[in-house]
């Protein structure tokens, strides 16, 4: 049977069952043809430990998607290849903006550009991503595998690998011989348009000793959000219609109106420099220019919003990185040092706001300068420029050694300039902020934060069977937050009316903001490894995590302390049935002191507030099975309760210290805490076989999770709902021989509707009742064709 008799008309489900029929059709078809041979499981190499060991030998929670396991996934996205990570959930307003959270260690409310670092940390290859604001987008092409290692890493791997760290492995230039793909995908979104993706690489050595590996590609993403005609009136609050405002959308409305334009590269350099040293100088980029909003409005329809102003985003950066790895007597010593330039442009429509302040009693006011009322929407212009650099330094001692360390020296500085320009066209300059007509509110401000560290670690073999490893890592941390926010000196107490002195950050038009806040701690890690024998491996492990305090920038609050999580984790590392079935697993249990919450207080003002106490209980696990040659089953699973130990009341005392006895606390004691989903689990199965003389495919994955709430309070989790849960189903088939490849695919087969985010616009008991819905993609079909050199 040729795939192209696969013929699949408007999406249904009907569709789906009829490519996963046919495609189950063509394996029981095939099966007589399949050779008999070896079941055993390939070796999967790591280096979640700083240096390369095989994933079974390694008493850490990790799941390791391999190159080739992410291709067969059709990864190509963040979105897509966390969805097969249990122990990792996250929240999302589109391309570029997504947080990241492992083991249930959420609060909500992250991702302000003054408000808490994340608490997982984002790899590229050795250097971090993880910007303020959240980790690049980065577009999974000629990647070696993605980990996710659960659990505070914070030994090896610092401030924002609290609760876990994901790392992003690129293929590495080799100077053993040429080699290039290419592949070239179609696609169309149910609901929606149609998009492509052209991708490529070339290996080249160009001596002995050295070799160059190029990598590009171009991405358009299809929309499937409609931005709907509508209309909305500002409500004078008098008698006289005539003084009602009402606007309208028609310059606005589009079909597909979330398409996103995808453009980037990769060129990695080899160079060895003599048989002890090898340099590897990188640099990497992209360009990521998406429209229109990725939620929908519930009470507008299915895929469809009601939207007044321009909606945008272009997400640019540059890496440039370089790794020095060598010996020194029996040591090996590795530099691993880069330079992360990112610049963010985005307009946001922001009339929920004007409206329901409006509302409320508060909004239509604002007038020009002869005192005539104007229409008081307000959308957002915001740029965001980031500079981050990072080095670290380490010494291994030999592996075959009874006694074996990791020893280190790390130092970061992160750097955001921030620009949001709250604007309403028509205001008069005696009400608008200095220097800015139209503007009603601006925020234009620096923040450093800066990270310098010592760690260490090593492993003992106490006898042959039984390793103790130990890891501290000592650390300072020094975050400052200068420059200005909120109105001019025409309307409010505060914004320009509070400066102090002139402006420090250029364009802004005083200071009313110069913060800072130092700290110093260390995190240690513990771990007991019994091996039973080479194949079988129980390990207990007691380690810390931490996230640095900060800022806040509304004066009358204290600056946030840094919070800290204590793991306590027991886990098993097993391969049985002749190294047929790998099954791998870790229970623990989590106590998360005074973590850092995130709200919006007044005029929509991120307040960050050291809230309480959680604990966190769970159990992940992972099983691959080759019952018969060809034949290849992956599972995964979590169960993840998360609760709050202690009453959160919402307010701290002088000192930051959370209150937790109050009358009528906001979350009260055992509250669950959000994002994250108490059930996640997904299921692949995978039958390759001979077709004459072709080497094909069939493959199916399952993918869901329960219900979750996007709010810690209970207040405000009411009015915004609670998510619930999904299932989803991908289904693909295809060929291959000599290098050239076709295959055929469909994502979120039964096009079910789930929910990746849930917001308001403003506070919720404000803006709640008007709330939107972050959804997956719809049903996609797509044809891909590749093929080798």
């Amino acid at each position: 049977m040729s795939l192209g008799s696969v013929r699949l008309k408007k999406a249904g489900v009907c569709s789906a069952a009829l490519f996963a029929t046919t495609m189950f059709t063509t394996v029981a078809y095939a099966q007589a043809q399949a050779p008999q041979s070896s079941t055993a499981l390939e070796e999967v190499v790591v280096t979640a430990q700083k240096r390369s060991e095989n994933l079974q030998d390694v008493p850490v929670s990790i799941q390791a998607l391999g190159g080739e396991k992410l291709e067969q996934l059709q990864v190509s996205a963040f979105v897509d290849y966390v969805k097969y990570l249990p122990s990792v959930s996250f929240t999302t307003s589109g391309p570029g903006f997504g947080q990241v959270y492992m083991r249930g260690v959420a609060s909500g409310g992250d991702g302000n550009h003054s408000g808490s670092l994340p608490s997982v940390g984002v790899y590229l290859d050795e250097q971090p991503v993880t910007t303020i604001q959240g980790a690049l987008d980065i577009h999974v092409y000629d990647v070696a595998r993605v980990e996710a290692l659960a659990g505070p890493q914070g030994t090896l791997y610092g401030a924002s690998s609290q609760a876990g760290t994901l790392r992003i492995i690129t293929n590495k230039p080799t100077t053993a011989g040429f080699s290039a793909g290419v592949d070239v995908e179609a696609n169309k979104v149910d609901h929606g348009g149609t998009g492509h993706t052209v991708e490529g690489f070339v290996n080249v050595p160009l001596s002995d000793k050295i070799a160059v590996r190029l990598v590009g590609w171009d991405v358009r993403d299809a929309g499937y959000i409609d931005n709907v005609a509508g209309t909305r009136t500002y409500d004078r609050g008098d008698s006289d219609p005539t003084n009602d405002y009402t606007i309208n959308n028609q310059a606005r409305v589009r079909k597909n109106y979330n398409r996103v334009y995808t453009q980037g590269g990769r060129a990695a350099l080899r160079i060895e420099v003599n048989d002890n040293w090898v340099i590897t100088p990188t640099v990497m980029g992209q360009v990521q220019k998406s429209g229109g909003l990725f939620a929908f409005d519930p009470k507008v329809g299915d895929l469809k919003v009601t939207h007044f102003y321009p909606e945008s985003a272009k997400d640019k950066w540059v890496q440039a990185a370089m790794t020095i790895e060598g010996q020194i007597a029996n040591l090996d010593v590795t530099y691993a040092g880069s330079y992360l330039k990112r610049n963010d442009v985005t307009n946001s429509d922001y009339t929920d706001y004007s409206y329901f302040y409006d509302q409320v009693g508060y909004g239509f006011y604002w007038t020009d300068n002869a005192g005539n009322l104007v229409n008081p929407s307000q959308y957002i212009q915001g740029q965001d420029h980031y500079r981050k650099e990072s080095h670290e330094i380490r010494i291994a001692s030999p592996q075959d050694q009874k006694l074996r360390f990791v020893v280190g020296g790390f130092y970061q500085k992160q750097k955001h300039e921030i620009f949001q320009n709250y604007k309403i066209d028509g205001l008069g300059s005696d009400l608008s902020v200095p220097g800015y007509v139209g503007t009603v509110w601006l925020t234009k401000q620096n923040r450093v934060d800066r990270d310098k560290a010592v760690f260490g670690q090593a492993e003992y073999d106490i006898t042959d069977k039984l390793m103790l490893t130990a890891g501290l890592r000592f650390f300072k941390a020094h975050n400052t937050l200068v420059g200005f926010y909120g109105y001019g000196a025409g309307y409010g107490s505060t914004g320009e009316k509070a400066c102090f002195k002139p402006a420090v950050v250029p364009g802004s038009p005083c200071t009313n903001l110069d913060k800072g806040v130092k700290e110093s701690g260390n995190v240690p890690k513990v771990t007991l490894t019994y091996k039973f024998d080479g194949s079988k491996l129980i390990y207990a492990t007691y380690s810390k995590g931490f996230r640095p305090g900060g800022i806040n920038r509304r004066s009358t609050l204290p600056p946030y302390q840094a919070d800290y999580l204590k793991n306590y984790e027991a886990g098993w590392k097993t391969t049985w049935l002749n190294n047929s079935f790998r099954w791998n697993g870790a229970v623990f249990m989590e106590d998360w002191k005074n973590f850092q919450f995130s709200i919006l207080g007044a005029n929509g003002l991120t307040e960050i507030k050291n809230a309480n106490q959680a604990r966190i209980k769970g159990v992940e696990s992972d099983i691959t099975w080759v019952p018969v040659h060809g034949f290849t089953i992956n599972a995964s699973a979590a169960y993840t309760d998360a609760k709050l130990t202690a009453n959160y009341c919402g307010f701290t005392d002088a000192d930051g210290n959370p209150v937790t006895t109050c009358a009528s606390p906001q979350a009260p004691d055992g509250t669950v805490l959000p994002v994250t989903p108490k059930y996640k689990a997904n299921l692949t199965a995978r039958y390759e076989f001979s077709l004459a003389d072709w080497d094909a495919f069939a493959q199916g994955s399952v993918v869901g999770q329960s219900g979750n709430w996007t709010d810690l309070r209970i207040v405000e989790r009411n009015i915004i709902g609670r998510q619930k849960g999904y299932t989803t189903a991908d289904f693909s088939s295809g060929i291959d021989k000599d290098g050239l490849s076709i295959s055929i695919y469909l994502k979120n087969a039964f096009d079910k509707r789930a929910s990746l985010n849930r917001y308001a616009e403003c506070a919720e008991s404000v803006c709640g009742t008007q709330y939107y819905i972050v959804p997956n993609q719809p049903r996609t079909i797509g044809v891909r064709l590749g093929k080798t050199f």
